[in-house]
């Protein structure tokens, strides 16, 4: 069963004409690239009388993001795209000034303060279950939202240490309404347009950004003047001093990057779920030796933190869902002097893409680049692959602060909700992936929701409750 077809971009054959080329960048930027950037170790492209480089082999890639990382900046186009919402926080900023907020953040990422969050990230995912479980038999959810749903309370009670108020629904619409005027912003970037060009959906995308800046800087402001004492996310940056000057953040640096971690923190876990159930819908065989896992590991008991470090399957269960949906599909870097790439010169201000999504399908890296299997990334197979030809957290110095956390995370929901649930995307529903930033389904993922074990005929046949 591990060539169940999924959904996936069909790429262009070759590189569009720049009207027909534009109308896609808008739309959805991934169905942009061409065929090449999933064969080819390099593709030089041109993008509206620019040039661009597409950078797929493995040793370019550790070249761009680590060897050479000083020479390489973060991009004009996920500049314009981002900054409007996060200033100049951790995911925007460059040199000093990202350097000292990393630094800053880091302590709230060590394995032993990440090992010491499982308990709230599994009391939240049991709410989740439960409610899931209270809405009967066959209940239709939509999966994404289901799962920003519960990434949204693990972040608010882990990381802000159960903050009350935030308004969960309206941040994730926020959310969403910002990211969908993303693609104009790097449509308007690429063609060199004025910032202040209008573009439809624009009322609605301010509206959302300045909603999400000012609850945060709400936030900020509440608990500085509350003393900004703990241990959390927000006491780590309300003390945070930059070594060199001692300079302290103002409120809205804090807010920038809180808002910076709540929504890059839970929106792309929480796709990587939604992205994994999909996959599962489709592949029973794996669901069912992944309930077993689960099973024989907890011995029917409920899951414990100590039991997520004996789950390697399900660790590569979501490994595997986040090679073929990445939850940030590309990374985005412009040359900041002439260099050599390989067989390529590159000159100061070209834009250089590491196509995270084309990477991880590269027919040249992967041997059937489309299939879902969870294998690849058993012990052995991980240690013989190329470092730089998996990439679903970056790479090199600016590789995901998060990334020991969100795996956690990913690992904890996913085994409380499978041994309860079986989740099924319905067959005749093949989502479109939509690039806006992050890796979305398009208008949401439904899935039927049904009771494990309530059917004599579903995965592993097994009641967790």
């Amino acid at each position: 069963m591990l060539d169940s077809t999924l959904a996936k971009v069909s790429p262009p054959e070759r590189p569009l004409p720049s009207l027909r080329l534009l109308r896609t960048v808008v739309r959805n930027p991934i169905e942009a690239w061409p065929r090449p950037v999933y064969e080819e170790p390099l593709f030089r492209s041109r993008l509206f009388g620019r040039e661009s480089l597409f950078v797929s082999d493995p040793d370019l890639i550790r070249t761009v993001l680590v060897d050479r990382a000083e020479s390489f900046c973060k991009a004009e186009t996920m500049r314009r795209a981002l900054r409007p919402a996060l200033g100049d926080a951790i995911l925007t900023a460059d040199g000093a000034h990202w350097r000292w907020q990393r630094r800053a953040v880091a302590g709230i990422f060590r394995p032993e303060r990440v090992a010491a969050l499982v308990p709230a990230m599994l009391a939240a995912t049991e709410r989740t279950r439960d409610r899931l479980l209270a809405a009967g038999p066959d209940a239709t959810i939509d999966l994404a939202s289901q799962m920003t749903r519960t990434t949204f309370d693990i972040i608010v009670e882990t990381m802000l240490s159960g903050t009350r108020g935030i308004d969960a629904a309206r941040v994730e619409a926020g959310v969403t309404d910002y990211l969908e005027s993303t693609s104009w912003n790097v449509a308007y970037a690429l063609l060199k347009a004025p910032g202040w060009l209008p573009y439809p959906g624009q009322r609605r995308a301010e509206r959302a950004r300045d909603y999400l800046r000012a609850e945060l800087l709400r936030l900020a402001r509440e608990r500085r003047a509350a003393g900004g004492g703990g241990h959390d996310l927000a006491a780590l940056l309300i003390g945070a001093r930059d070594p060199e000057t001692g300079q302290a953040m103002s409120d809205r640096d804090v807010a920038d990057n809180l808002l910076t971690f709540i929504t890059a923190g839970h929106e792309t876990t929480a796709l990587a779920l939604a992205w994994t159930f999909y996959a599962l819908s489709r592949h029973p065989d794996v669901e069912r030796r992944l309930v077993e896992e689960i099973e024989t590991v907890t011995g029917g008991a409920p899951l414990a933190p100590e039991h997520l470090e004996h789950l390697p399957y399900a660790r590569q269960v979501v490994q595997e869902a986040m090679r073929l949906y990445p939850p940030a599909p590309v990374v985005v870097r412009s040359a900041l002097e002439t260099l050599s790439l390989g067989p390529e010169t590159v000159t100061a201000g070209t834009p250089v893409y590491v196509p995270v999504y084309a990477v991880h399908r590269h027919a040249r890296l992967w041997e059937r680049p489309d299939a879902f299997d969870p294998g690849r990334f058993a012990p052995e197979a991980a240690r013989a692959r190329h470092r730089f030809a998996y990439l679903p957290f970056g790479a090199g110095p600016r590789i995901c602060i998060g990334m020991g956390f969100a795996m956690r995370e990913a690992v904890a929901i996913l085994a409380v909700l499978v041994r309860a649930l079986q989740v099924a995307v319905p067959d005749g529903h093949e989502p479109r992936l939509k690039l806006r930033i992050t890796l979305r389904p398009e208008g949401g993922l439904p899935a039927r929701v049904t009771p494990r074990g309530r059917d004599p005929e579903s995965p592993a046949g097994v009641a967790s409750r």
